[in-house]
């Protein structure tokens, strides 16, 4: 009797632990919520910019492509000024690519400046916010972008929040935007 209550127990805590375990598989991390609400704006985006400690700079209509790349493993994001070509030579197009990096949401962000930013994303409670803190910087760190956020608003408007270090004054440059595809 004490044997069957033991293997009737035994059974009971292994079908337990593997419920536990493919529930924990199947949800995903803070990172992959992250990563997964990103991805959503994927597409092409145009807007106003404001910078508010550079008023001169304001009002410009930026463009912005986003695309998911690699299987779906990495977010690529493109800015430029709306109208110029893709000539690197003659125009800014920084480029910033965003991933998960075992249970971290990552991004790199290569600079016009020529250096690489890393940052490490979160989602804010409210699903609708990812903002990301600097964690190092590679090149010269005199002049660097230091932080970012990506607001949701609905499918096709969301804003972007960077701030940039320019010899220890940050510039903060505010994008509005909305879908085009």
């Amino acid at each position: 009797m004490k044997s069957r209550i033991a293997l009737s127990l035994l059974v009971v805590l292994i079908a337990a632990a593997a419920f536990a375990a493919d529930v924990a598989a199947t949800t995903p991390s803070d990172a992959q919520k992250s990563f997964d609400t990103l991805k959503t704006l994927a597409g092409e985006w145009e807007g106003p910019a404001t910078v508010a400690e550079m008023p001169e700079m304001s009002g410009g209509k930026m463009h912005i492509s986003l695309r998911v790349t690699s299987r779906g493993h990495a977010l690529v994001h493109e800015l430029q000024e709306a109208g110029t070509p893709f000539d690197s030579t003659k125009y800014d197009h920084p480029v910033t690519m965003v991933y998960l990096d075992g249970d971290q949401l990552t991004l790199i962000h290569y600079c016009d400046a020529g250096n690489r930013p890393r940052m490490t994303g979160k989602l804010a409670p409210d699903g609708k916010t990812v903002d990301f803190e600097l964690k190092d910087i590679s090149g010269d760190p005199a002049v660097h972008m230091q932080h970012s956020v990506f607001t949701l608003i609905d499918a096709n408007h969301h804003t972007e929040d960077w701030t940039f270090m320019m010899k220890d004054k940050l510039i903060h440059a505010h994008f509005d935007l909305q879908r085009k595809n």
